[in-house]
């Protein structure tokens, strides 16, 4: 198969059909509900911009990152090079080395046996000479047209004094932007077309985040790592959202990764009906 004239892989079983590029990335271009046609995931093939070491394709679809953002280390192009190794359950794409910063990412997928479910390793690898301070940043991108939830903190603090939340706001982000919920339970973001740019962060402690669209939902589960530091003031996971598309973005704990290690981080994927949302 290809997607817009790239080469792509395709893992199946009876509920889900997850189709990845072959030779760049690694990404996840295409998810679909067994006997489906549309696909769960954004289509950006069109969206890229120059760095210092070449064109960056955004693609769409699912894709790994670093954290903190900074260019041009996380805009890395990651254009061909790519190792595709079958697994068993899935596969594993390797990235090709990122000759400036040192690393390379691996994505493994393993799609479940009999469920509508997916399990990702997302690892980044230092080949560097020098030691990275750095956190693991998984980003799905979605099509526009249905609302990111975003459950709300609700262990009370050891004193009523003493806050329970955080929220961290981009420079871009208008408080009074009519596609921004905020409420006690939940924060929800609906996900409209607007030339002005969303992005709020915070840290999440339910371990999941779910995309609802059409009465159908990806939640994104992940394991919450306390008493570290994550990024962007301390946010786990994130939200962005524009005029293309929007995203739902997790992100590990920041780790120093030494010369010759990696960092791991897993997400869980389910595809369910969003009634449990309502």
């Amino acid at each position: 198969m290809d997607y817009y004239g790239l080469p792509t892989y395709v893992i199946q079983n009876n509920h889900l059909q997850v189709e990845v590029l072959a030779q760049a990335g690694p990404r996840i271009v295409r998810l679909r509900r067994a006997g489906m046609d549309e696909n769960l995931l954004a289509e950006t093939p069109d969206i890229s911009w120059l760095t210092p070491h070449g064109e960056f394709r955004i693609q769409g679809g699912h894709r790994l990152w670093h954290s903190p953002e900074v260019s041009p280390r996380t805009y890395h192009p990651d254009n061909d090079g790519l190792k595709l190794e079958p697994l068993p359950d899935g596969v594993c794409l390797v990235g090709a080395p990122e000759i400036a910063n040192g690393l390379h990412k691996e994505l493994e997928i393993h799609l479940a046996a009999s469920l509508p479910a997916v399990k990702l390793i997302h690892r980044l690898v230092n080949e560097s000479a020098w030691p990275i301070t750095l956190a693991a940043w998984a980003i799905t991108q979605l099509p526009l047209g249905g609302t990111i939830y975003l459950p709300q903190p609700d262990r009370p603090a050891e004193s009523e004094y003493l806050p329970n939340r955080r929220l961290a706001l981009w420079t871009y982000t208008r408080l009074h932007d009519p596609r921004l919920e905020l409420a006690d339970d939940m924060i929800r973001l609906h996900s409209q077309p607007d030339p002005q740019a969303i992005k709020l962060g915070y840290y999440n402690t339910h371990g999941w985040a779910a995309y609802a669209r059409d009465g159908v939902a990806l939640v994104k589960r992940f394991t919450i790592t306390s008493e570290t530091e994550y990024p962007d003031y301390g946010c786990n996971v994130e939200a962005y959202c524009k005029d293309r598309f929007c995203e739902l973005e997790t992100l590990g704990p920041l780790t120093l990764v030494k010369p010759g290690q990696a960092v791991s981080y897993v997400e869980e994927w389910e595809i369910t009906s969003a009634s449990f949302l309502t």
